[in-house]
């Protein structure tokens, strides 16, 4: 066995065979296992650790964790050279936190090299880190990152990404996965892998686990540059430093703390601490040593508490801190604490956060005078935001104040990328990006969520204030959406939140956000669910006038990148598994609010959401009752 010297964590024994000789696996244990795991292009993931519990530490996988492990790693390479036409492709290959990471890592690592990859090995190292590293590394032509993002520590998962950085789209990815479930069953094919597998020389495994430092250390150096690049959103090396160094200039003269409570996650061996500090930021963090998770992984709801208790304490003691952040464990994400002058401290929700952001980024476009209006005060430019199709209609409205446009993609983060990249190739200008439902922010020229640029999103919002003749990011937010009776030159996170749109917004982690449902058939449920809709309509219609002014409504359909509006299966193709929306309407077309669904491809529930403009908690509660029992009724049709 070697161990990792900086971490003392294991990393896997070279010497040891993956898989036992003879091995064979029944058509029953198979169909089990696959029922058991998800294969979608958002990524592969299951409970790995052998004992099938999925909060356990077990750094053990099974046999069938392993095959599955080197198939996708094999068919990722095969789809390298056979489709990239990349012959000896080099490879990243990286895990999160968690305790099965090493296993699966080695698995990959000589699934690969039996193909004939170079594999560049970095260890534990956060998703934007290694996507980075990817993206910015002329030798690297794509990358393996181990993790199960926001998922119990004993799952665990696989995605797969090409040069630009990015996780494969739909097209790419979902052949991988046809292909894998295919040969899965395939004897021929699985013995030849196995055979690969284990018949990679051990010094080669030697010589990888040797270089890791070497990888990482060059990860975390391009890592901080890039993300030079993504704060400023400035090409030339001048400009940016000159626009770094006004950053930095501006923290130190008004003083700003951020708590890192790191939960363990593979942000804890990334750059945030030394990134942070370079800034002239004052950081605090704890549970700062990888694999010390003290609370449940999703950064939502009470996973926050310990930071907002801790943060009070900080500020009790030194008022420059001002918000706290806490990733999940693979570090992509990052949902904030902050506090008010009174020292209370506020849990945002995931929406908010991914809001404030919106409002930061589109007035560093003017600030930076990549985005100018005319004397009508519209856009010279093309702008656009990116989102998921449950993000709130507040950032719809935060778009309108700045002229731009707001384009949705089904769930899934390689979804909302895809569809960026296609507005921009457009023409549009598309600085920010996210799955507003889920938290955080993409910030270009990044594609992945990352708590390092959410925490700038926030710092800019502070620091980059009004001066003689250059309006601040709050000024500009204020005068483009009418709210200048608001701004004051010295404003805190908290005034800046208090003029964010008002809505009101389902949390993905509610325990009224999944449904259970007896039916796995999703376009018989959504043709059952339009029929029922029809009829209940012209019940609820008076009411909901009455209680948001509603008169009309609109059905969308999202499906990968595509939006299809209309009523009706012929606006859904294939299976139907994409998100579902009512959006509901008030005299002047204008949108009052929203009920969403999608259903789960592995398990038979329903994700539900409903948002709805104002502070309105009653309305919110009664569009999501209503949108549940017209989903049960719909069930129980197609039950029947």
């Amino acid at each position: 066995m070697i161990y990792h010297e900086k971490t003392g964590f294991p990393m896997g024994d070279p010497e040891k065979k993956i898989f036992s000789l003879n091995e064979s696996f029944n058509k029953e244990e198979k169909e089990k296992f696959l029922k058991n795991s998800i294969f979608s292009v958002s990524g592969w993931r299951r409970v790995f650790a052998i004992d099938g519990n999925e909060e356990s530490t077990n750094p053990e996988i099974g046999t069938l964790d392993k095959l599955m492990v080197a198939g996708a790693a094999r068919l990722f390479a095969e789809f390298m050279v056979k489709t990239k036409k990349i012959q000896n492709p080099v490879i990243t290959v990286g895990l999160d936190s968690r305790h099965t990471g090493p296993e699966i890592g080695i698995v990959i690592i000589r699934a690969l090299l039996g193909y004939g990859c170079d594999v560049k090995y970095i260890f534990i190292a956060s998703a934007p880190e290694i996507m980075s590293y990817t993206k910015t590394s002329e030798k690297i032509d794509g990358f393996m990152y181990v993790s199960a993002s926001h998922n119990p520590i004993g799952h665990n998962g696989l995605k797969f990404g090409l040069r630009d950085g990015a996780v494969l789209g739909k097209t790419e990815a979902q052949p991988i996965i046809d292909k894998f479930l295919r040969c899965f069953f395939d004897e021929i094919w699985v013995n030849e892998l196995i055979d690969s597998v284990n018949n990679v020389a051990p010094s080669q495994i030697k010589d990888i686990f040797g270089k890791v430092d070497i990888y990482k250390n060059e990860a975390m150096k391009q890592y901080a540059s890039f993300t030079d690049l993504v704060i400023t959103g400035i090409e030339d090396d001048s400009k940016r430093n000159k626009m770094l160094g006004t950053i930095k200039s501006k923290i130190q003269k008004i003083g700003i703390g951020v708590l890192a409570e790191l939960n363990g996650s593979a942000r804890a061996v990334s750059i945030d601490k030394p990134y942070l500090s370079d800034f002239s930021v004052n950081v605090t963090a704890i549970n700062d040593k990888p694999r010390q998770i003290v609370h449940r992984i999703v950064p939502e709801g009470l996973s926050l508490d310990l930071a907002r208790r801790e943060l009070e304490k900080l500020f009790a003691q030194d008022t420059r801190y001002r918000f706290a952040y806490v990733p999940d464990c693979d570090g992509d994400r990052g949902n904030v604490v902050t506090i008010s002058n009174n020292g209370k401290s506020n849990i945002l929700e995931a929406q908010e956060v991914f809001a404030l952001s919106t409002v930061s980024e589109l007035s560093y476009l003017v600030y930076a005078g990549k985005l100018t209006y005319d004397n009508n005060g519209n856009p010279e430019q093309k702008v656009a935001v990116v989102v998921n199709d449950p993000t709130s209609g507040r950032i719809d409205r935060i778009a309108e104040a700045f002229g731009a446009e707001v384009f949705r993609a089904e769930v899934g983060e390689a979804n909302v990328v895809s569809l960026a990249q296609k507005k921009q190739k457009e023409g549009y200008i598309v600085r920010i990006l996210g799955e507003g439902s889920n938290g955080g922010n993409i910030t270009f020229p990044s594609t992945v969520r990352d708590p390092i640029n959410t925490i700038f999103a926030f710092i800019k919002m502070l620091v980059l204030r009004s001066e003689k003749d250059k309006p601040g990011l709050f000024e500009i937010w204020c005068s483009r959406s009418n709210q200048m009776d608001k701004f004051h030159p010295d404003a805190e996170l908290f005034d800046i939140i208090a003029t964010l749109p008002i809505y009101t917004t389902t949390s993905a982690f509610d325990d009224m956000a999944i449904v259970k449902i007896k039916t796995e058939d999703h376009a018989e449920l959504k043709a059952n669910y339009e029929h029922v809709f029809l009829k209940e309509w012209n019940e609820n219609k008076n009411v909901l006038k009455i209680k948001l002014g509603v008169i009309d409504y609109q059905v969308v359909n999202y499906e990968g990148t595509e939006t299809l509006i209309g009523m009706g299966s012929q606006f859904r193709t294939g299976a139907q598994k994409g998100g579902f929306k009512i959006i509901f309407l008030d005299k002047n077309n204008g949108h009052k609010a929203f009920i969403w669904m999608r259903g789960s491809g592995t398990e038979p529930v329903f994700r539900v959401l409903a948002d709805v403009e104002g502070k309105k908690p009653d309305e919110e509660k009664y569009l999501l009752n209503w949108h549940i029992s017209m989903i049960e009724k719909a069930d129980m049709e197609e039950a029947r």
